[in-house]
C-alpha cells in the first residue's frame, strides 16, 4: 500500500482528500503546516507528497526544496489555485513532479497520483527498456544512411550537431548515439534550451549557490554536473544568449564549470550533443551565434530528414504509432481504413513524427472498434488534403516562415483539443502526447485563454 503525505492547511479540503485517497487504498497522513509536514516526512517513509502551495507558516516552494534535499526521487504534486500557475511552473523546475489546480477533479488527481507512483517505481531501475521502443529507424535509403552515420560516430567522443525540422525525432537520434557509446551506463541529460529563460540558462547548465540571485533559496547542481561521465544533449542550442555561449565554450574547451555566484571550479567530463531546427551556420553569419562555439560543437553533423522525405517509411511509422497508442490507451484498433491510408500518404506532415504520433493516438482514442476511420482524423488535416497549398516555384516565388507556420498549427491544435475535452488539461495533454507542464508552458507561450 503506497503511503501519501498531504500537506494542506484547509481542514475541509484535507479531510476530503484523505477520504478519497483512503477509499482508493492509499495510506494517508495529513499535516496542516509546512513544518509539521517536513517533520512527518523526515520521520516516516512516504511514496508521494501532495503539497499545497500556500501554507500558513512557509511557502510550498520552501517545503519542496527541503523535501528534495532529503529525497530526490520522492514525487511531489503541487496543489494550487489558477492564479498561481506561473509559480507552480517554477516549482516544477525545482523538482515537483506535477501540479494540479483547485478545485481538484478527483479522477484527474487519481490519475496523477498513479502516474507519479508508477514513474517513481520505474526510476529505481538502472536502465529503462522502453527507450529502445520509443521510435523506429525506418527502411528508406535516407533513413539507412542516417543510422549508418549514427553507428559510425556513436563510439567516438566527438561533439555532434543534429539538424532537422521540429518533430523529426532529433532527441531519439541523440539517445541512440548515447546508447551505442562507451558512456551508455552513465547519465543522458537532455536540456531544452528553448524552454528555459535567458536569465536562468546559466544556472540550469552550470548550477548556482544559495543566495547568488533572487530566488536562489538553495544550492543547485547544474546539468553539466548531472551529466558527468555521460552525455549532455542541448536541444535548440541556438536559443542560448551570448553570455551563456561564452561559458559553454569554456566548459567544452577546459572541461570545467563555475556555478553562478561561486568562485569554485568543478571539473566535468561530458560529451556534448546539440540539436537545432535552425541553420546554425546562418546564425553565425548573422552574428547571433559564436563562430568559435559553432566549430567546437560541429565536429560531426547529422541531418534528420522530414517525414515527407521518407515516404517509404510511412507504413512502418504508422504501424508503430498505432501499436504504441493501442498499448498506452488500452485499445485495439487493428489497422487503418483504406481511405485513411490514402489521406496519410497525401498529407505533408508539417509537424513530422511528433504530429503523426499525436494524430494516431487521438484517432485510436476515438476508435472504439474496427479500423481507424476518416471521422477520427483532425478536421484541419482533412482540409489541408482537400485544399493543398500552392507549390513554390521559380515562376511563383513566395517567402514562408516555416517556424511561424508550425507554431500557428501547434496553437490551433492545442485550442481545438482543449475545446474538444472542455478544457480538461489532463485529457488534452494525454491526447496531444505531452505532459501537463509542457501544455501549460505552451498555453502561456501562445496566450491561450
Amino acid at each position: 500500500m503506497a503511503r501519501i503525505l498531504v500537506i494542506e492547511d484547509d481542514l475541509t479540503f484535507s479531510r476530503i482528500l484523505e477520504g478519497f485517497l483512503s477509499k482508493n487504498t492509499f495510506s494517508v497522513t495529513v499535516c496542516h503546516k509546512g513544518q509539521d509536514g517536513l517533520k512527518s516526512f523526515g520521520s516516516d517513509p512516504f511514496d508521494l507528497v501532495l503539497l499545497d502551495y500556500r501554507l500558513p507558516d512557509m511557502t510550498g516552494m520552501d517545503v519542496l526544496s527541503d523535501i528534495k534535499k532529503a529525497s530526490l526521487h520522492t514525487p511531489v504534486i503541487i496543489m494550487t489555485s489558477f492564479s498561481d500557475i506561473r509559480t507552480a511552473v517554477k516549482a516544477m523546475k525545482m523538482g515537483a513532479f506535477e501540479y494540479i489546480t483547485k478545485p481538484v477533479n478527483p479522477d484527474e488527481l487519481l490519475m496523477l497520483v498513479q502516474t507519479a507512483l508508477k514513474k517513481e517505481k520505474n526510476t529505481a531501475a538502472p536502465e529503462r527498456t522502453v527507450l529502445s521502443k520509443q521510435f523506429v529507424e525506418g527502411i528508406s535509403e535516407t533513413s539507412r544512411k542516417l543510422y549508418d552515420y549514427v553507428r559510425l560516430v556513436a563510439p567516438t567522443d566527438m561533439s555532434v550537431i543534429i539538424e532537422g525540422e521540429s518533430g523529426t525525432g532529433k532527441e531519439n537520434v541523440a539517445r541512440t548515439i548515447h546508447k551505442l557509446s562507451a558512456r551508455s551506463k552513465a547519465p543522458f541529460v537532455a536540456v531544452d534550451c528553448g524552454a528555459i529563460s535567458k536569465e536562468l540558462a546559466a544556472s540550469e547548465l552550470f548550477g548556482h549557490v544559495k543566495g547568488s540571485f533572487t530566488g536562489a533559496v538553495q544550492d543547485k547542481v547544474g546539468q553539466f554536473e548531472e551529466a558527468h561521465k555521460g552525455t549532455l544533449f542541448l536541444d535548440e542550442v541556438g536559443n542560448l544568449s551570448y553570455e551563456v555561449q561564452v561559458k559553454l565554450l569554456r566548459a567544452i574547451q577546459e572541461r570545467v564549470i563555475q556555478p553562478v555566484g561561486s568562485n569554485k571550479e568543478i571539473k566535468v567530463d561530458v560529451r556534448i550533443l546539440t540539436a537545432t531546427n535552425d541553420d546554425l551556420s546562418e546564425s553565425v553569419k548573422r552574428g547571433n551565434f559564436r563562430e568559435d562555439l559553432y566549430h567546437r560543437l560541429n565536429e560531426f553533423k547529422l541531418t534528420v530528414p522530414a517525414v515527407r522525405e521518407r515516404k517509404e517509411d510511412l507504413e512502418e511509422f504508422l504501424t508503430f504509432f498505432r501499436e504504441l497508442a493501442n498499448h498506452e490507451l488500452n485499445r485495439n484498433a487493428p489497422g487503418l481504413d483504406a481511405q485513411v491510408t490514402e489521406i496519410f500518404k497525401l498529407y505533408d506532415w508539417p509537424g513530422n513524427l511528433r504530429e503523426m504520433k499525436n494524430v494516431i493516438k487521438r484517432a485510436v482514442l476515438l476508435t472504439s472498434e474496427g479500423p481507424i476511420k476518416v471521422g477520427a482524423l483532425p478536421a484541419e488535416m482533412l482540409e489541408t488534403v482537400r485544399n493543398p497549398q500552392p507549390k513554390i516555384s521559380s515562376s511563383n516565388p513566395q517567402i514562408y516562415d516555416l517556424k511561424a507556420l508550425q507554431e500557428t498549427q501547434e496553437k490551433e491544435m492545442i485550442i481545438k483539443t482543449l475545446q474538444e475535452v472542455r478544457f480538461n488539461k489532463s485529457k488534452a495533454a494525454r491526447i496531444l502526447n505531452i505532459d501537463r507542464k509542457t501544455l501549460y508552458l505552451k498555453i502561456e507561450k501562445y496566450g491561450i485563454e
